[in-house]
């Protein structure tokens, strides 16, 4: 082992984590700081306050050079559970998508065949476009697709002879186009939105987008920005000579908004300074705003160079000289509203943090014509500035032609010019308009908006014929990418509808986050307690690789930008708990080197060295586990996945090589003794001699006694009781004051939604959580402000007792079936793997379908227990976390399972030898004493993740204490037992001794 260069790695990993993990205390700082000066004189927070506060500092520097935004982006983020929020799964609508592309075609066999698809999607993962062929192709009077899809919309797409196989592949990149251009355009609303943090991903193989927006307080906005649709829009830019006499006026309203504020009391003056310096962040603690970091991939470099010019007017009037000469002089004086501004090539710029004064001055002076519309830039500059631009309203006060009537827009490259542009074409109608509106606009600007923000604004070179334009300038090719897509986005219509939703309150957040420290503290002391009393003075050692461990793990999670959620937290706690087993092997074998006879120096080598391959294939199968979770899992599943897998790997560091470090360090010399026993646990399971493999036969009856117990009673209950995200539906959960009978909830609840209904307490005696399945097909808003109606009425008896929605869920029935089938193949995929990983490392098929009897086994247990606890009144949902529960059993499983399958090899080498069954018992008594600790360390850490993660996580501890309980009973009596059988071996029976061993 290269002792240098694991230490070197050693410091570089905890200088690198030490250095992420900083941000996140930075940031926990000025959060707090905003908060607190976002208060009012009662002392509670104003959120529209704060969220300005947000906003003001979001691209100032305030750290090492660092940007706010940069610090926020590069903290261990809290996930929604643990602070509140909202998470929404958006789904682009392919429906809208076909029918602009068959051109608004009324034929009836392209009405069926979508409402047969639509139909089929609510129970079905495949994609829609193929159920949508599948449908049309199976009506008896379908015409070929090149009927209905070639015409002056897709005229660029198809040859008239185009075949289906091409129309249908056509429809789904035009689908995958369309969920690009909106993820970019919701990319964009989010980061204006303010929100600390935000994620949004595409769910790859769908045509779906999720977004977690942490901490937002206000739902109902949220929602309208998500949801709201894009539209394109081309508006004439106006001249500064047009503009001049608003501006005047304008400038002449903030002087005298100075000067009326100069009037006031010094009283006064001081109140609205403590305003302005809270509306702008000032404070001891929070850093004066600074220039913030260059943006190199910024669009709007040069002033939009050389297409986006603004033509001098060369025709001058006195009164126009005038004017200008006011405006110059009002930005001249020294006002603190003046100075907002600067001038730039295209007008007026601002500060970032400064234009949602600016947007409110604006309003309230009604100093504008009514013939402008205002707009900003979508991008700041490098110095952070936006540009104001001034829109001419055309009549009825619209841009002078909408995005609809885009045909095509991609990348294309300027002749003799590394410099990227953008090709644009339009459909008829819009080259029609384009001519006259490009002929009446020469050397004058036409800005493209979307979301009202100003993407570009090119300058007109000449008049345009035939609806084929080329926009020029410094673009990058990212940039020109970017133009592109929002050109398209105005091409095809793609709506948007919300069909998974999570709201969780600040308040349930707040007791997520007491419950997840008390789990993380629980954990820790249990697994050091156990160490130090088990291994003495070398538990201790492991105990200090543990802390080490878990200060990597929380580093690389911030490396990562990860989210810390709480089921985040269970994958950290139940990281812990594993994180011994590498070191119980090693001590372990150590022990055995000991009681045979060799020196703690040679001990501890040979210890090190035989234990490795052991580790190395229970940290292979449990990552491939949580690997296989990230890949299928959504939403806390990810959280728990990434968690778990950051755990392992440096638990493969910590364990295996600075462990070492440290003992070696202490025997270095032969000086200081070091013992790997205590006097309670001295030798425990040393001599241990116990014939597991005759009695394998009552195990088989004991497990299946258990399983027909189980799921008897799953079936006479009628089946599991699924969780929202498995059914669809929606639910909330609802505190109270005080404790109020299930019953009588249920009872009221009832009588407004009539069936579909689930009343259960949840955590606390005074919480309950409600589930219902009306009007589960209809995700519109109009159907959930209906379903919150009857709730709140149903809840009026208990009006008195404060009812308070402490968070919100929706699924879709469609998207509910697809995370079920995800769920299921994850299992099943989980399980395969496996027994493939075994094949491969054994070369011996017996070992691998042994191993995965023994899988699926401990899963059956599992769903087995959760059935006999609905009989006995405790019910837990079967839903994504659970199936994460069920995973991590599969993996935590197999763990102890390769364990002895190693020491098995180890000692007969030959699976064929004629004592294989007395060499398969030594096997498992010399392994009994590491599964016997690393099982207690597991379920130890597990109970407490039981008491004290509350609710949420309830049944997935309860399939996680379950199954590791007979996780580490079925490497005993089911897996190793089972590879006997299969070989077909007699002589079992005799129990092995320690003279045995070879």
């Amino acid at each position: 082992m290269n002792k240098t260069g694991v230490i070197v790695l050693t410091v570089l990993l905890t200088l690198l984590s030490a250095y992420y993990l900083h941000f996140t205390f930075v940031a926990r700082n000025i959060d707090s700081n905003i908060t607190e000066q976002a208060r009012d004189k009662k002392g509670n927070v104003d959120f529209a306050k704060r969220q300005a506060l947000f906003d003001s500092l979001w691209n100032e520097k305030m750290w090492l050079g660092f940007t706010y935004k940069q610090i926020k982006e590069k903290e261990l983020a809290l996930g929604l559970d643990l602070q509140g929020g909202m998470q929404v799964t958006l789904e682009i609508s392919p429906v809208e998508i076909i029918k602009v592309m068959s051109g608004n075609s009324a034929d009836e066999n392209l009405a069926k065949a979508l409402t047969q698809a639509r139909e089929k999607q609510a129970n079905s993962s495949r994609n829609f476009v193929d159920l949508f062929y599948e449908s049309y192709k199976a009506l008896p009077t379908a015409k070929p697709l090149n009927q209905l899809f070639v015409n002056q919309v897709t005229r660029d797409k198809f040859r008239t002879d185009a075949s289906d196989s091409d129309i249908i592949r056509s429809i789904k990149k035009e689908l995958d186009d369309a969920i690009d251009r909106s993820y970019d355009i919701l990319k964009a609303r989010i980061d204006k939105f303010g929100v600390a943090n935000p994620e949004i991903k595409r769910l790859a193989g769908t045509n779906r987008i999720a977004i977690e927006l942490p901490g937002v307080d206000n739902p109902a906005r949220a929602r309208k920005l998500i949801s709201g649709t894009a539209r394109l829009e081309f508006w004439e830019v106006a001249e500064m000579s047009e503009v001049n006499p608003s501006l005047s006026q304008f400038f002449d309203y903030l002087s005298k908004l100075e000067e009326k504020e100069k009037g006031k009391s010094k009283t006064d003056k001081k109140e609205d300074a403590k305003k302005e310096d809270d509306l702008v962040a000032k404070s001891d603690t929070v850093q004066k705003p600074q220039e913030a970091k260059k943006d190199t991939l910024d669009p709007k470099k040069q002033a939009k160079a050389d297409t986006q010019k603004v033509k001098k007017d060369t025709v001058k009037k006195p009164e126009d000289d005038k004017k200008k000469k006011q405006k110059e002089d009002s930005l001249k004086k020294p006002s603190k509203y003046a100075n907002l501004f600067s001038a730039s090539p295209a007008g007026l710029n601002a500060l970032v943090r400064d234009t949602a004064r600016i947007n409110k001055f604006i309003i309230d002076s009604k100093a504008f014509a009514s013939n402008l519309h205002i707009a900003w830039d979508s991008k700041a500059d490098e110095s952070q500035r936006l540009t104001l631009y001034f829109l001419k309203k055309s009549a009825g006060g619209k841009p002078i032609l909408e995005g609809d009537v885009v045909n095509s827009a991609y990348v294309d490259y300027q002749q003799g010019s590394a410099n990227a542009s953008v090709s644009m074409s339009m459909n008829t109608t819009g080259a029609k308009k384009w001519r006259k509106i490009t002929g009446e606009n020469v050397n004058k600007r036409i800005a493209i908006v979307m979301d009202n923000a100003v993407y570009s604004a090119p300058t007109v070179q000449g008049e345009i014929p035939n609806g084929n334009s080329n926009i020029t300038g410094n673009f990058t090719v990212e940039e020109a990418s970017d133009l592109a897509n929002i050109l398209k986005s105005g091409k095809m219509p793609a709506p948007t509808r919300i069909v998974e939703e999570a709201v969780v309150g600040a308040s349930l957040g707040a007791e997520s986050v007491t419950q997840g420290i008390w789990s993380i503290i629980g954990g820790i002391l249990v697994v050091f307690l156990f160490m130090a009393v088990y291994y003495s003075l070398a538990g201790t050692f492991a105990n200090i690789a543990m802390f080490i461990n878990l200060f990597f793990t929380m580093g690389i999670l911030a490396q990562l930008s990860s989210v810390l959620t709480l089921s985040g937290i269970a994958g950290l706690v139940l990281s812990v708990g594993m994180s011994v087993d590498a070191n119980v092997l090693i001590y372990e074998r150590i022990r055995e080197e000991v009681r045979q006879g060799a020196g703690i120096r040679e001990a501890v080598r040979i210890g090190f060295v035989k234990a490795l391959s052991s580790i190395l294939d229970s940290n292979a199968t449990t990552f491939l586990v949580g690997l296989i979770l990230f890949i299928f899992g959504t939403g806390p599943v990810l959280g728990f996945a990434t968690t778990l897998m950051v755990g392992i790997a440096a638990s493969m560091l910590t364990a295996v090589f600075v462990t070492r470090l440290i003992v070696e360090w202490w025997i270095a010399g032969g000086k200081r003794a070091l013992t790997f026993n205590s006097m309670f646990f001295d030798n425990s399971f040393g001599r241990t001699n116990i014939d597991f493999v005759g009695l394998r036969k009552k195990a088989y009856t004991f497990s299946s006694i258990l399983v027909v117990i189980g799921l008897v009673l799953v079936i006479v209950q009628g089946g599991f009781t699924l969780g929202v995200d498995f059914k669809g539906g929606r639910s909330y959960i609802v505190s109270f004051s005080e404790t109020i009978p299930v019953n009588e909830i249920r009872t009221e609840v009832v009588k407004e939604f009539t069936s579909g209904i689930e009343v259960k307490t949840y955590g606390r005696s005074n919480q309950v959580k409600i589930t219902t399945t009306y009007k589960v097909a209809d995700g519109t808003e109009k159907a959930d402000q209906e379903v919150r109606a009857k709730l709140d009425n149903s809840l009026k008896k208990f009006s008195g007792k404060k009812p308070t929605v402490e968070s919100s869920s929706k699924v879709e029935s469609t998207i509910a079936t697809d995370i079920l089938y995800k769920s299921s193949l994850a299992v099943i995929l989980s399980v395969i793997a496996m027994a493939i990983y075994i094949l491969a490392r054994f070369i011996n098929w017996r070992y691998s379908i042994a191993a995965m009897i023994s899988l699926l086994h401990n899963v059956i247990i599992v769903l087995a227990f959760i059935g006999i606890m609905q009989a006995l009144g405790i019910v837990y949902e079967i839903d994504q976390v659970l199936i994460a529960a069920l995973l991590t059993v599969v993996g935590y499983s197999i763990n102890d399972t390769v364990v002895v399958f190693d020491r098995i090899r180890e000692f007969s080498g030959d699976i064929n030898r004629a004592d294989f069954g007395t060499q398969l018992n030594l096997a498992i008594n010399d392994t009994l004493s590491r599964t016997i600790v690393t099982g207690t360390t597991t379920i130890l850490n597990i109970v407490i993740l039981l008491v004290f993660a509350g609710a949420s996580l309830s049944g997935f501890s309860f399939a996680l204490l379950i199954g590791i309980v007979f996780g580490t009973y079925s490497s005993i009596f089911v897996a190793s037992p089972i590879v006997l059988d299969l070989v077909g071996r007699k002589n079992e029976k005799q129990p092995a001794t320690k003279a045995e061993k070879v």
